[in-house]
């Protein structure tokens, strides 16, 4: 499983999962801070999620 954020650029911001996962159901916390340690600014982000026999991406809007 892969799921990636990125900005409207296309520029990859933060890779949250990129592992095998079993089936079911998986939460992951996306703390809007880059590599860097600096917070993500207010902006539409996609994301991006991919696996071996499903892939979609949709929008989110961060608001500080």
């Amino acid at each position: 499983v892969s799921l990636k954020v990125y900005n409207v650029l296309g520029q990859e911001v933060e890779i949250l999962v990129n592992e095998y996962k079993n089936k079911g159901v998986h939460e992951v916390t996306f703390s809007a801070v880059n590599e860097t340690g600096k917070y993500l600014p207010s902006n539409i982000y996609i994301y991006r999620i991919v696996t071996e026999k499903y892939s979609a991406s949709g929008k989110m809007i961060l608001l500080k």
